[in-house]
């Protein structure tokens, strides 16, 4: 088995509407909390790095499962959406939506198309940011896939 760590530093020297900073690896950002929380909206936040690290385990997840499937990609980009609510004063992160576009070469099959929808379902059940949240937050997937020169869908 193997166990991997990682560290993060995080410093807030201030109240509520301050501003503080983290560090971790290659992230190094200020926090704070955004202005739809009557916050500073200094750098980014614990909800947009909950989004952020639930899209980017997704996309990693789904592309390695592409590339073990040897299914060939024109593109892959996503748009995620985080939805927080907020009730009495009681913050909860309902949920995160992704709506992926796989882009494949224009010669895919029907076979290819249907690898695709099924690899972008895999990959939000294998991934271990899904796994971490589940139960506490609902993700919900919109998938699209389309061959290259296909218009993609409107959203």
């Amino acid at each position: 088995m193997a166990e991997h760590r990682f560290h993060l530093h995080a410093s807030w020297p201030g109240l509520r509407n301050d501003i503080g900073e983290i560090e971790a690896g290659n992230l190094k950002t200020k926090v704070s909390i955004p202005p739809e929380m009557d916050g500073p909206g200094v750098g980014t936040n614990p909800d947009e790095m909950l989004l952020g690290a639930a899209a980017t385990c997704y996309i990693i997840t789904l592309a390695a499962m592409m590339e073990r499937s040897k299914l060939q990609k024109e593109n892959l980009t996503m748009e995620s959406e985080g939805i927080v609510d907020v009730t009495r004063g009681i913050i909860t992160y309902k949920k995160i939506i992704h709506r992926p576009l796989i882009v494949l070469n224009h010669d895919a099959t029907e076979k290819d198309i249907k690898l695709a929808h099924t690899l972008a379902k895999k990959a939000e059940t294998s991934c271990m940011i899904s796994r971490a949240v589940q139960g506490n937050v609902e993700i919900e997937l919109h998938p699209s896939v389309i061959k290259n020169g296909d218009s993609p869908p409107l959203r």
